[in-house]
């Protein structure tokens, strides 16, 4: 498809290199995570009941965290495949131009703005 007006070869850089350090951050976040989301086990009878409803409902919400962090690497990665075979900047829905000021707020836009509305 080629390059869309609007966007030269240092936009399209730093897009790339957006997506990538943003993959950087998921993953230095997954590591900080694993803890939180380990098999929740305490002593009942030196700490309450109370104390594991807490820390059962941290591992589901460290779980959730996790979940999210994992769409979101994987719509980066399908946006560095996009870029990768030139369909980078491109809607998937009706084929236009995604606007440069979209992609920089959102490097893994996949549709136009008409597209997203709906």
């Amino acid at each position: 498809m080629g390059h869309i007006s609007g966007m030269n070869e240092s936009d399209r850089a730093e897009l790339k290199s957006r997506i990538l350090a943003r993959l950087e951050d998921i993953a230095a976040e997954n590591a900080l995570g694993e803890a939180a989301q380990g098999v929740v086990t305490l002593d009942q009878q030196s700490v309450g009941r109370l104390s594991r409803m807490d820390a059962l409902q941290a591992q589901a919400m460290a779980k959730a965290q996790q979940g999210l962090r994992d769409s979101e690497a994987a719509r980066l990665k399908a946006a560095l495949a996009r870029m990768d075979e030139d369909e980078y900047g491109y809607c998937e829905d009706c084929g236009e131009e995604i606007a440069v000021a979209r992609l920089m707020l959102n490097p893994a836009a996949p549709k136009c703005i008409s597209c997203a509305r709906g």
